[in-house]
């Protein structure tokens, strides 16, 4: 029966169980979480609140698997489950087809596309730099907050947006009425709730920071220019960087559903996320020159936490970004979510 399920709905043999043991993880850990942020009772407030946090990171990389089409045979299918995902994460407010739409011009143009270029806005608001720089050195995503909010606000600010406001509207009903009753029910619940959010967008971003040295581009932006490494193999693979936890223990990559392996996804894009290890394996064996050691992860993301609000262009010249990898010196990206659609 099971061998049945997998052949007719899910695109590769052997999907069937780390799929439904991978959604049935990040379900029981949010709706968990939850009852034990609920219980008011301040261990396990502590413990609902990792556990949330963890809930939608792997929801989230979920998403990310149905936007590649690589869990079911059918797009629609996973159109389906990624947008309903998509609730879990807070990225709702965007329509699951643009955050596709956005992710694949990521893999297929080579560059980061951005709903909202922050950097010059915040360029020409300098007090408001000062406190998301203030902001970021104390480990708060300011930048990917604020992300979050153009999200949101984008439907009422852009005109080409204009036919998402009735949507949009219904969810920010929906998901601000249910943040006013957990307020109401407690205000200790709600910091819990903005606390594991917190906690799973730094998560998210200290995986995407330093996976690619690729040109920034506004998602609006209708310049020839961007596209002028388009189906580029060559510049893919040689400004992608591979993130994983450990590569001694790739269990421990189960805990970001293996999207450090940075590198073999970009060169098999649709490959299945419980596949990524081996094909790292047959495909670099012990190459390590994209492979960027964990310690030098946790270097890079903490020392460049301010300078990375607005970013070294430098690093996209040559090899000076793979050198500052190394040293753990490396500046990255910020706001580049895949969660934030345009």
């Amino acid at each position: 029966m099971m061998s049945t399920i997998e052949k007719n709905w899910f695109r590769y043999e052997g999907s069937l169980r780390p799929t439904i043991l991978a959604l049935l993880y990040c379900q029981i850990t949010y709706v968990g979480g939850a009852v034990l942020i609920l219980s008011l009772n301040p261990v396990l407030m502590m413990i609902g609140t990792l556990a949330m946090a963890h809930g939608m990171v792997i929801a989230a990389y979920m998403i990310h698997e149905c936007g590649h089409n690589s869990v079911f045979k059918s797009s629609r299918h996973n159109a389906w489950l990624g947008s309903a995902l998509n609730w879990l994460t807070g990225g709702c407010y965007g329509t699951y087809d643009n955050l596709r739409a956005n992710h694949m011009r990521h893999h297929v143009d080579h560059v980061d596309t951005v709903v909202f270029d922050y950097r010059s806005y915040l360029a020409r608001h300098p007090m408001q730099l000062k406190i998301v720089k203030a902001l970021e050195w104390l480990y708060i995503p300011a930048v990917e907050l604020f992300m979050h909010a153009v999200l949101i606000s984008a439907p009422f600010i852009f005109k080409e947006k204009a036919d998402q406001r009735l949507r949009v509207t219904g969810i920010i009903v929906v998901r601000f009425s249910l943040f006013l009753a957990v307020f109401l029910y407690s205000p200790i619940v709600y910091v819990c709730y903005l606390l594991a959010y917190i906690i799973f967008l730094t998560v998210l971003r200290f995986m995407d920071a330093l996976q690619h040295n690729y040109e920034f581009v506004v998602a609006a932006d209708s310049n020839p220019d961007p596209v002028k490494h388009k189906d580029d193999r060559n510049y893919e693979q040689s400004h992608t960087f591979s993130n994983p936890i450990s590569i001694n223990r790739p269990w421990l990559n189960l805990l970001t559903l293996n999207f450090g392996y940075h590198n073999v996804h970009h060169a098999k894009p649709t490959v299945p996320w419980h596949e990524l290890p081996k094909l790292h394996q047959m495909l670099y064996d012990n190459e390590t020159i994209f492979v960027i050691p964990f310690r030098k992860q946790l270097l890079s993301f903490h020392n460049s936490r301010v300078a990375r609000v607005i970013g070294d262009v430098s690093e996209m010249q040559g090899n000076r970004f793979a050198r500052r990898l190394q040293k753990g010196s490396a500046v990255g990206a910020d706001g580049i979510s895949f969660l934030v659609p345009y």
